[in-house]
């Protein structure tokens, strides 16, 4: 059990569930989307669909989106903030079938036209859980040093990125392959107890079958 797990996260207010998790959730998917985002539809379901404008979970997500942290004061000024910088949003509400009900879609679109579609949850004390990425069903909490590969689904890849990853004398705390379709595309995640340096991100990118591959710092 870690410092977070007992006091909660260093966070504005006044939710650690409606607001830090937010954050952390636009955060994560900034962060997939590896550019800064200029268009955004944010969809609420359940919870955050029923209460987001009195605990602030847009200026959360939001604030995320642009890269705040869980305690950056700037989060009460989100929205205006991210139209000064030229990020069109739009806030939705849906209804999801067997969903927490903190949960939230995000579509984010970036500079190069680079998009990503994020689903994530909010489950308590700030903690969060990102459940699909791209629509493909993953795992995924942020509270390692992560490693997320979009590769295609082939003999010999997995092994090809734990193998470089072990190089780097980088110890791999668990690690979960998620995919499409048999042969189609696939989803690796990859979470260390050391950072992951640049050079190995960028040997694993340039494998014929690797699409993408972002390393997440603690989120």
């Amino acid at each position: 059990m870690n410092i977070f797990d007992i006091i909660g996260p260093v966070m504005i207010g006044p939710s650690s569930s409606h607001t830090a998790g937010a954050v952390r959730i636009g955060k994560v998917t900034r962060r997939l989307l590896d550019e800064e985002v200029v268009k955004a539809v944010i969809q609420l379901h359940g919870s955050f669909a029923d209460t987001y404008k009195g605990h602030g979970t847009d200026n959360a997500l939001i604030g995320g989106l642009m890269g705040f942290s869980t305690d950056d004061e700037r989060i009460r000024n989100s929205k205006e903030l991210a139209k000064k910088a030229g990020m069109v949003y739009r806030i939705e509400t849906i209804s999801l079938q067997e969903a927490h009900p903190n949960t939230v879609v995000i579509e984010a679109e970036g500079r190069s036209g680079r998009k990503v579609v994020v689903l994530g949850a909010s489950v308590g004390g700030g903690n969060i859980m990102i459940q699909k990425i791209n629509g493909i069903h993953v795992e995924f909490d942020g509270q390692y040093y992560s490693l997320i590969v979009n590769h295609r689904d082939k003999p010999g890849v997995i092994a090809f990125v734990t193998g470089r990853v072990g190089q780097s004398q980088i110890n791999i705390a668990g690690m979960r392959d998620y995919r499409s379709s048999r042969g189609g595309e696939a989803i690796m995640i990859i979470e260390t107890d050391q950072e992951v340096d640049e050079k190995t991100v960028f040997d694993i990118k340039n494998n014929i079958n690797i699409n993408n591959a972002i390393y997440i710092e603690k989120i």
